[in-house]
């Protein structure tokens, strides 16, 4: 009996590997999205992802826990500049209780990229204010993780600070 379930899987080996074949080259055959849709395709999430990093913008320099707990997605996760890790309510949290608050935050020199429902933007902020370890100023590059939810909204799934060094910092590092 063991003898002729292996001789039929053996049969069936020819017609699974033509079955696989064609699926494939099927799917291989389906057309691309034009060129031209593409474009417009990356211009209208280019556009709704510039507008909801002045929303954020906006939320952070005004304290707007509304505007800022509608932004960031339920398993938002943070580095901040100073390293340490903070979900959506330590986050919200933190800016409720104004332990850091920036009085000029100026954004430039934004890349953003897409990779299916996930955008990713990098940028640099030029801060001023104030936080629990003193006085914040400076450059700070970052990034930040949008995620299309079921619903089609862009939500930041996540966001990560550095500081720039100055060129003077980074001399006297080495002294």
């Amino acid at each position: 009996m063991l003898r002729s379930a292996v001789a039929v899987s053996k049969a069936r080996l020819p017609i699974l590997a033509v079955s696989l074949f064609v699926a494939l080259a099927s799917t291989a055959q389906q057309p691309a999205m034009p060129r031209s849709e593409k474009h417009e395709f990356k211009h209208e999430f280019k556009h709704e992802i510039d507008q909801l990093e002045e929303s954020w913008r906006d939320a952070e320099l005004k304290s707007n826990i509304a505007a800022m707990s509608a932004l960031l997605a339920d398993d938002y996760m943070s580095i901040t500049a100073s390293g340490t890790l903070q979900n959506k309510d330590q986050a919200l949290a933190s800016l409720r209780a104004g332990k850091t608050h920036f009085v000029s935050l100026d954004l430039s020199d934004r890349k953003v990229r897409y990779y299916g429902g996930t955008a990713i933007v990098t940028s640099i902020a030029r801060v001023k204010g104030v936080s629990p370890e003193g006085d914040v100023a400076g450059n700070f590059r970052y990034t930040r993780v949008y995620v299309r939810d079921s619903a089609g909204k862009w939500k930041i799934v996540s966001f990560e600070a550095s500081r720039i060094r100055e060129s003077n910092e980074h001399k006297d590092e080495h002294k």
